[in-house]
């Protein structure tokens, strides 16, 4: 089970909804590849251009707000953010990240901290955070190991499928 996870940070602000994450007028689509291609364009539209397997992004208050769909985590974590760290998060967002094994991490200092492009590497077993190019450490709740199981299996559907030997 990989328990850290190292890259360059996008950083956005508050209240970043899931109709700026993925625009509706994408939804059309369940392609994951698709979704990704389209994912932030709305608030930043050099991301889908240039962000690299590994990358994360850290954001303010309420990240992933607005509607209940999962395609947004699902555009996330297909054009290759390996995590997401907020100062908080939409409910069902964060469910719904879990779900599809995206990293998902709360933090209340971070954000405040931390500027586009810096390196961080996040230890999610020992719960803790670093900002490599600031050298900063941050503590954060360790996620629980069910959730770094879903996760590191990349999320509940291959979770259920190897808990009932089904193979893809």
């Amino acid at each position: 089970m990989s328990n850290s996870k190292k890259g360059k940070v996008w950083v956005y602000g508050d209240n970043v909804d899931t109709d700026v994450i993925i625009p509706a007028r994408y939804l059309n689509s369940t392609d994951a590849k698709e979704l990704a291609s389209h994912c932030m364009e709305d608030i930043d539209q050099e991301f889908v251009g240039k962000v690299q397997q590994g990358d994360i992004i850290v954001a303010g208050e309420n990240f992933g707000c607005g509607s209940s769909r999962e395609h947004a985590p699902i555009a996330i974590k297909e054009c290759g953010i390996s995590a997401v760290i907020a100062k908080s998060f939409a409910r069902i967002f964060f469910r719904n990240a879990i779900n599809i094994g995206l990293t998902i991490i709360e933090n209340p200092d971070l954000p405040d901290e931390t500027e586009a492009g810096d390196e961080i590497e996040i230890d999610v077993t020992n719960g803790q955070v670093k900002n490599l190019t600031k050298n900063k450490v941050y503590s954060i709740n360790p996620l629980p190991p069910s959730i770094q199981e879903l996760i590191a299996v990349g999320g509940l559907i291959n979770y259920t499928k190897d808990k009932l030997g089904i193979k893809s």
